[in-house]
Protein backbone atom coordinates (compact mmCIF):
# COMPACT_ATOMS: atom_id res chain seq x y z
CA UNK A 1 0.00 0.00 0.00
CA UNK A 2 1.65 3.36 -1.03
CA UNK A 3 -0.13 5.07 1.91
CA UNK A 4 -1.29 5.63 5.89
CA UNK A 5 -4.59 5.47 6.23
CA UNK A 6 -7.13 6.76 8.40
CA UNK A 7 -9.06 3.97 9.81
CA UNK A 8 -12.13 3.74 11.91
CA UNK A 9 -13.76 1.11 14.33
CA UNK A 10 -17.42 1.14 14.85
CA UNK A 11 -17.70 -1.50 18.04
CA UNK A 12 -14.47 -0.94 18.76
CA UNK A 13 -15.17 -2.00 22.98
CA UNK A 14 -16.96 -5.51 21.83
CA UNK A 15 -14.86 -8.85 21.06
CA UNK A 16 -14.61 -8.36 17.19
CA UNK A 17 -13.93 -5.04 17.44
CA UNK A 18 -10.84 -5.30 20.45
CA UNK A 19 -9.39 -8.11 17.80
CA UNK A 20 -9.90 -5.78 14.58
CA UNK A 21 -7.28 -3.50 16.67
CA UNK A 22 -4.73 -6.69 17.73
CA UNK A 23 -5.23 -7.96 13.96
CA UNK A 24 -4.78 -4.36 12.34
CA UNK A 25 -1.65 -4.36 14.71
CA UNK A 26 -0.02 -7.73 13.92
CA UNK A 27 -0.49 -7.46 10.20
CA UNK A 28 1.20 -4.03 10.33
CA UNK A 29 -1.74 -2.26 8.04
CA UNK A 30 -0.63 0.51 7.23
CA UNK A 31 -2.46 2.74 9.97
CA UNK A 32 -1.84 6.78 9.45
CA UNK A 33 -4.77 7.10 12.09
CA UNK A 34 -6.95 5.11 14.19
CA UNK A 35 -10.48 5.80 15.29
CA UNK A 36 -12.19 4.07 17.80
CA UNK A 37 -15.95 4.41 17.79
CA UNK A 38 -18.63 3.01 20.30
CA UNK A 39 -21.31 4.25 22.15
CA UNK A 40 -21.76 7.10 24.59
CA UNK A 41 -21.36 4.87 27.40
CA UNK A 42 -17.57 4.16 26.24
CA UNK A 43 -16.27 7.54 26.07
CA UNK A 44 -13.79 7.80 28.56
CA UNK A 45 -12.31 4.48 27.81
CA UNK A 46 -9.21 3.84 26.04
CA UNK A 47 -7.56 0.72 23.83
CA UNK A 48 -3.76 -0.26 23.19
CA UNK A 49 -2.60 0.20 19.68
CA UNK A 50 1.16 0.02 18.87
CA UNK A 51 2.14 1.79 21.95
CA UNK A 52 -0.36 4.08 22.58
CA UNK A 53 -4.20 4.51 24.61
CA UNK A 54 -6.63 5.44 21.96
CA UNK A 55 -9.68 7.25 23.19
CA UNK A 56 -12.90 5.86 22.22
CA UNK A 57 -15.21 8.39 20.82
CA UNK A 58 -18.92 8.49 20.53
CA UNK A 59 -20.55 6.98 17.33
CA UNK A 60 -22.56 9.94 15.45
CA UNK A 61 -23.31 10.46 11.73
CA UNK A 62 -20.63 12.43 11.55
CA UNK A 63 -17.71 10.38 12.97
CA UNK A 64 -16.27 9.80 9.48
CA UNK A 65 -14.78 12.37 8.10
CA UNK A 66 -11.12 12.16 6.51
CA UNK A 67 -11.88 7.75 7.29
CA UNK A 68 -10.57 5.87 4.07
CA UNK A 69 -11.94 2.36 5.71
CA UNK A 70 -14.19 2.13 8.29
CA UNK A 71 -14.96 -1.50 10.48
CA UNK A 72 -17.87 -2.19 11.47
CA UNK A 73 -18.78 -4.68 14.18
CA UNK A 74 -21.69 -3.20 16.32
CA UNK A 75 -24.57 -5.18 15.13
CA UNK A 76 -26.94 -4.71 11.94
CA UNK A 77 -29.02 -1.72 12.84
CA UNK A 78 -25.97 -0.04 13.87
CA UNK A 79 -24.62 -0.69 10.71
CA UNK A 80 -28.04 -0.14 8.49
CA UNK A 81 -27.87 3.58 10.68
CA UNK A 82 -24.54 4.75 9.90
CA UNK A 83 -22.69 2.33 6.98
CA UNK A 84 -24.50 4.49 4.51
CA UNK A 85 -23.00 8.39 5.95
CA UNK A 86 -19.39 6.49 6.10
CA UNK A 87 -20.07 5.86 2.58
CA UNK A 88 -20.94 9.27 1.53
CA UNK A 89 -18.23 10.87 3.44
CA UNK A 90 -15.85 8.97 1.68
CA UNK A 91 -15.05 5.63 3.45
CA UNK A 92 -14.91 2.10 2.59
CA UNK A 93 -17.03 -0.08 4.68
CA UNK A 94 -16.31 -3.53 5.67
CA UNK A 95 -19.18 -4.76 7.59
CA UNK A 96 -19.29 -7.87 10.45
CA UNK A 97 -22.74 -7.64 10.54
CA UNK A 98 -26.06 -9.27 8.79
CA UNK A 99 -27.24 -6.48 7.79
CA UNK A 100 -25.76 -6.46 3.76
CA UNK A 101 -24.95 -10.20 3.43
CA UNK A 102 -27.48 -10.77 1.50
CA UNK A 103 -27.91 -7.40 -0.83
CA UNK A 104 -26.94 -8.54 -4.24
CA UNK A 105 -25.00 -4.84 -4.78
CA UNK A 106 -23.06 -5.22 -1.71
CA UNK A 107 -19.99 -8.36 -1.95
CA UNK A 108 -20.09 -10.80 0.29
CA UNK A 109 -16.62 -11.98 0.60
CA UNK A 110 -13.99 -14.55 2.03
CA UNK A 111 -10.59 -12.95 0.25
CA UNK A 112 -9.01 -16.59 0.19
CA UNK A 113 -12.50 -17.75 -2.63
CA UNK A 114 -14.13 -14.48 -3.72
CA UNK A 115 -11.93 -11.81 -3.50
CA UNK A 116 -12.25 -10.69 -7.30
CA UNK A 117 -15.70 -9.68 -6.16
CA UNK A 118 -14.78 -6.71 -4.29
CA UNK A 119 -14.52 -4.80 -7.31
CA UNK A 120 -18.07 -4.58 -7.54
CA UNK A 121 -18.59 -2.85 -4.31
CA UNK A 122 -20.11 0.66 -4.36
CA UNK A 123 -18.66 1.31 -0.91
CA UNK A 124 -19.48 -1.29 1.35
CA UNK A 125 -18.70 -5.18 1.29
CA UNK A 126 -19.84 -7.80 3.51
CA UNK A 127 -17.75 -10.03 6.16
CA UNK A 128 -19.58 -13.28 6.06
CA UNK A 129 -21.46 -15.32 9.15
CA UNK A 130 -18.17 -16.82 10.91
CA UNK A 131 -19.39 -20.28 10.97
CA UNK A 132 -19.86 -19.76 7.60
CA UNK A 133 -16.49 -18.80 6.68
CA UNK A 134 -14.76 -21.24 9.07
CA UNK A 135 -16.82 -23.76 7.30
CA UNK A 136 -16.31 -22.57 3.48
CA UNK A 137 -12.73 -22.43 4.47
CA UNK A 138 -12.78 -26.30 3.65
CA UNK A 139 -15.24 -26.94 1.47
CA UNK A 140 -14.45 -24.74 -1.27
CA UNK A 141 -10.99 -26.20 -2.33
CA UNK A 142 -13.42 -29.41 -2.17
CA UNK A 143 -15.68 -27.85 -4.78
CA UNK A 144 -13.50 -26.53 -7.08
CA UNK A 145 -12.08 -30.08 -6.98
CA UNK A 146 -15.07 -32.03 -7.45
CA UNK A 147 -18.12 -29.56 -7.68
CA UNK A 148 -20.33 -30.02 -4.56
CA UNK A 149 -24.31 -30.57 -4.57
CA UNK A 150 -25.32 -30.57 -0.88
CA UNK A 151 -23.64 -30.69 2.89
CA UNK A 152 -25.58 -32.02 6.14
CA UNK A 153 -23.29 -30.28 8.81
CA UNK A 154 -23.77 -29.65 12.44
CA UNK A 155 -21.77 -27.13 14.01
CA UNK A 156 -19.92 -26.52 17.31
CA UNK A 157 -20.22 -22.85 18.20
CA UNK A 158 -17.90 -21.23 20.95
CA UNK A 159 -19.92 -18.72 23.47
CA UNK A 160 -17.36 -16.46 22.11
CA UNK A 161 -19.69 -16.14 19.15
CA UNK A 162 -22.59 -14.32 21.39
CA UNK A 163 -20.19 -11.89 22.65
CA UNK A 164 -17.97 -10.65 25.93
CA UNK A 165 -20.98 -10.89 28.28
CA UNK A 166 -21.68 -14.64 27.03
CA UNK A 167 -17.86 -15.30 27.77
CA UNK A 168 -18.13 -13.87 31.30
CA UNK A 169 -21.72 -16.00 31.48
CA UNK A 170 -20.01 -19.07 30.80
CA UNK A 171 -17.02 -18.45 33.42
CA UNK A 172 -19.59 -17.48 36.25
CA UNK A 173 -21.20 -20.75 36.04
CA UNK A 174 -18.30 -22.75 35.46
CA UNK A 175 -17.38 -21.94 39.28
CA UNK A 176 -20.63 -21.50 40.62
CA UNK A 177 -21.48 -25.19 39.79
CA UNK A 178 -17.44 -26.53 40.95
CA UNK A 179 -18.46 -24.41 43.96
CA UNK A 180 -21.82 -26.04 44.44
CA UNK A 181 -23.24 -22.21 44.24
CA UNK A 182 -26.77 -21.61 42.22
CA UNK A 183 -26.25 -20.66 38.40
CA UNK A 184 -27.36 -17.47 37.25
CA UNK A 185 -28.62 -17.46 33.55
CA UNK A 186 -28.34 -13.86 31.39
CA UNK A 187 -27.67 -14.51 28.26
CA UNK A 188 -28.84 -17.77 27.06
CA UNK A 189 -32.33 -19.97 27.93
CA UNK A 190 -30.45 -22.43 29.96
CA UNK A 191 -27.39 -23.13 31.53
CA UNK A 192 -24.41 -23.30 29.11
CA UNK A 193 -21.58 -24.48 31.44
CA UNK A 194 -21.18 -28.63 31.20
CA UNK A 195 -24.21 -28.24 28.59
CA UNK A 196 -24.81 -27.81 24.93
CA UNK A 197 -27.54 -25.77 23.51
CA UNK A 198 -28.89 -27.17 20.18
CA UNK A 199 -30.13 -23.11 19.72
CA UNK A 200 -28.04 -20.23 17.69
CA UNK A 201 -30.32 -17.25 16.87
CA UNK A 202 -34.16 -17.28 16.60
CA UNK A 203 -35.93 -19.67 15.08
CA UNK A 204 -37.90 -19.67 11.87
CA UNK A 205 -41.13 -21.40 10.67
CA UNK A 206 -39.66 -23.92 9.25
CA UNK A 207 -37.88 -24.90 12.29
CA UNK A 208 -34.26 -24.04 11.21
CA UNK A 209 -32.51 -21.00 12.83
CA UNK A 210 -31.47 -17.70 11.10
CA UNK A 211 -27.91 -19.20 11.97
CA UNK A 212 -28.69 -22.26 10.17
CA UNK A 213 -29.77 -20.97 6.81
CA UNK A 214 -26.83 -18.56 6.57
CA UNK A 215 -25.17 -21.55 5.65
CA UNK A 216 -26.36 -22.05 2.66
CA UNK A 217 -27.51 -18.51 1.79
CA UNK A 218 -24.41 -16.94 2.52
CA UNK A 219 -22.45 -20.34 0.90
CA UNK A 220 -24.23 -19.54 -2.17
CA UNK A 221 -23.22 -15.88 -2.84
CA UNK A 222 -19.52 -16.59 -1.79
CA UNK A 223 -18.96 -19.76 -3.86
CA UNK A 224 -20.89 -18.34 -6.79
CA UNK A 225 -23.36 -21.79 -6.44
CA UNK A 226 -26.64 -20.84 -6.67
CA UNK A 227 -28.05 -24.39 -5.91
CA UNK A 228 -25.85 -25.08 -2.89
CA UNK A 229 -28.33 -26.91 0.05
CA UNK A 230 -26.98 -26.95 3.28
CA UNK A 231 -29.07 -28.43 6.20
CA UNK A 232 -27.38 -27.47 9.18
CA UNK A 233 -27.92 -27.36 13.14
CA UNK A 234 -25.84 -24.99 15.06
CA UNK A 235 -25.10 -25.82 18.55
CA UNK A 236 -23.76 -23.77 21.31
CA UNK A 237 -21.02 -25.14 23.00
CA UNK A 238 -18.80 -24.55 26.43
CA UNK A 239 -16.34 -23.38 24.43
CA UNK A 240 -14.38 -19.86 25.58
CA UNK A 241 -13.29 -19.27 21.92
CA UNK A 242 -12.67 -21.19 18.79
CA UNK A 243 -16.23 -22.71 16.32
CA UNK A 244 -15.55 -26.26 14.71
CA UNK A 245 -18.12 -28.03 12.24
CA UNK A 246 -18.36 -31.67 11.46
CA UNK A 247 -19.37 -31.42 7.21
CA UNK A 248 -20.86 -34.45 5.70
CA UNK A 249 -20.57 -33.19 1.63
CA UNK A 250 -21.81 -34.75 -1.34
CA UNK A 251 -20.12 -34.07 -4.97
CA UNK A 252 -21.16 -34.37 -8.20
CA UNK A 253 -17.69 -36.14 -9.18
CA UNK A 254 -16.04 -38.90 -7.92
CA UNK A 255 -13.50 -38.46 -4.45
CA UNK A 256 -10.90 -39.90 -3.39
CA UNK A 257 -9.51 -39.35 -0.05
CA UNK A 258 -5.88 -38.66 -1.99
CA UNK A 259 -6.97 -36.11 -4.09
CA UNK A 260 -9.11 -34.54 -1.28
CA UNK A 261 -6.21 -34.82 1.22
CA UNK A 262 -3.85 -33.32 -1.39
CA UNK A 263 -6.43 -30.30 -2.55
CA UNK A 264 -6.67 -29.01 1.33
CA UNK A 265 -2.93 -29.21 1.97
CA UNK A 266 -2.77 -26.67 -0.38
CA UNK A 267 -5.66 -24.50 0.55
CA UNK A 268 -4.42 -21.28 1.50
CA UNK A 269 -5.43 -20.17 5.07
CA UNK A 270 -6.26 -23.98 5.84
CA UNK A 271 -3.98 -26.36 7.60
CA UNK A 272 -4.57 -29.87 7.31
CA UNK A 273 -4.58 -31.85 10.51
CA UNK A 274 -5.33 -35.40 9.72
CA UNK A 275 -3.71 -38.39 11.36
CA UNK A 276 -6.40 -40.27 13.74
CA UNK A 277 -4.23 -42.41 14.71
CA UNK A 278 -1.74 -40.24 16.96
CA UNK A 279 -4.67 -38.18 18.04
CA UNK A 280 -4.39 -35.61 15.62
CA UNK A 281 -7.34 -33.63 14.02
CA UNK A 282 -8.71 -29.93 14.64
CA UNK A 283 -9.39 -29.02 18.23
CA UNK A 284 -10.94 -25.75 19.33
CA UNK A 285 -8.07 -25.65 22.27
CA UNK A 286 -5.48 -25.09 19.24
CA UNK A 287 -7.27 -23.12 16.97
CA UNK A 288 -7.87 -20.31 18.86
CA UNK A 289 -6.10 -17.14 18.47
CA UNK A 290 -4.66 -18.67 15.24
CA UNK A 291 -5.21 -17.06 12.00
CA UNK A 292 -5.64 -20.33 9.68
CA UNK A 293 -8.39 -22.84 10.32
CA UNK A 294 -7.71 -26.36 10.23
CA UNK A 295 -9.39 -29.64 8.60
CA UNK A 296 -8.72 -32.93 9.59
CA UNK A 297 -11.27 -36.38 10.37
CA UNK A 298 -11.64 -37.17 6.60
CA UNK A 299 -13.45 -39.85 5.68
CA UNK A 300 -15.56 -41.10 2.66
CA UNK A 301 -19.12 -40.93 3.89
CA UNK A 302 -20.79 -44.09 4.08
CA UNK A 303 -24.12 -42.48 3.47
CA UNK A 304 -24.02 -40.76 -0.03
CA UNK A 305 -23.06 -40.86 -2.69
CA UNK A 306 -18.97 -38.90 -4.09
CA UNK A 307 -19.37 -38.09 -0.16
CA UNK A 308 -16.86 -36.51 2.30
CA UNK A 309 -17.06 -36.52 5.36
CA UNK A 310 -14.33 -34.20 7.36
CA UNK A 311 -14.27 -31.99 10.54
CA UNK A 312 -13.09 -27.88 10.43
CA UNK A 313 -12.29 -25.69 13.54
CA UNK A 314 -11.20 -22.06 13.36
CA UNK A 315 -11.20 -18.68 15.48
CA UNK A 316 -14.59 -17.14 14.71
CA UNK A 317 -13.10 -13.87 16.32
CA UNK A 318 -10.51 -14.09 13.94
CA UNK A 319 -11.22 -15.73 10.18
CA UNK A 320 -14.94 -15.56 11.12
CA UNK A 321 -14.77 -11.45 11.62
CA UNK A 322 -12.01 -9.85 12.61
CA UNK A 323 -9.15 -11.04 10.22
CA UNK A 324 -11.44 -11.83 7.57
CA UNK A 325 -12.32 -8.25 7.86
CA UNK A 326 -9.02 -6.75 7.66
CA UNK A 327 -7.91 -8.96 4.88
CA UNK A 328 -10.53 -7.49 2.91
CA UNK A 329 -8.95 -3.64 3.81
CA UNK A 330 -5.77 -5.37 2.48
CA UNK A 331 -7.27 -6.24 -0.24
CA UNK A 332 -9.02 -2.43 -0.97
Amino acid sequence: MSKNLHVAIVGATGAVGVEMIKTLEKRNFPVGKLTLLASARSVGKTLPFRGSDIPITELKEDSFAGVDVALFSAGGGISKQYAPHAVQAGAVVVDNSSAYRMDPDVPLVVPEINAADIKKSRGIIANPNCTTAITLMALFPLHQEFRVKRIFASSYQAVSGTGAQAIEELRAQVHAVTAGQPVEKKVYPHQIAFNVLPHVDSFLETGYTKEEMKMQNEGRRIMHHPTFKASVTCVRVPVYRAHSVAVNAEFERPVSLKDAREVLSQAPGLELVDDPAKAEYPLPLYVAEQDDCQVGRLRLDCALDNGLAFWVAGDQLLKGAALNAVQIAELI
